[in-house]
């Protein structure tokens, strides 16, 4: 579902599940990151919002050009529902959506969520990591590691550059 087509209700399930997964680790600027965009969600038999990812719509340059890109973001399985495929799950949805709206996939991901892209194809990016912010564009090595694409190649030595947003830049 798109963010505008979710409640009140459903945005407040999701912000709970979300702080219950990542704890303090979670600002109001990574859930502003994770809405605007197409919402992954699994639910229980009960109804009870066990799973979730988001792809919004970023612009990342690469190779000389500006790109659209579907980037993952609040990638999430409540506690007691892990290790059962969820994650999996949401994550094979999200690679749909990419393939049909993006030019490639990106996201950053916790040292948690790290095995389960790789699983399923994501690699590390190995080139520069830069983010534009108003003081221009600045280097952010620290995220070397965690910033990973799906459906492009990295070419070793390449710079990916990640347009401009409160918070965390990746």
């Amino acid at each position: 579902m798109h963010t505008a087509d979710l409640s009140s209700a459903a945005l407040s399930d999701l912000r709970r599940l979300l702080d219950e997964v990542f704890g303090d680790d979670f600002s109001d600027d990574d859930f502003d990151h994770a809405l605007g965009g197409i919402h992954v969600m699994a639910e229980d038999t009960e109804g009870r919002l066990i799973g979730h990812a988001a792809v919004v719509a970023r612009r990342l340059h690469h190779a000389g050009r500006w790109r659209r890109v579907g980037y993952v973001e609040a990638v999430a399985v409540a506690p007691d529902a892990q290790r059962n495929g969820i994650g999996g799950l949401v994550m094979d949805d999200v690679a749909a959506i990419i393939v049909t709206g993006y030019e490639f996939g990106a996201l950053s991901a916790s040292d948690a969520g790290r095995s389960l892209y790789l699983r399923r194809g994501w690699v590390p990016w190995t080139g520069t990591l830069v983010a534009l912010s108003v003081a221009g564009l600045e280097p952010t090595p620290d995220d070397r590691g965690s910033v990973m694409v799906w459906g492009l190649p990295d070419a070793p030595g390449q710079t990916l550059i990640a347009d401009m947003r409160d918070g965390d830049p990746w």
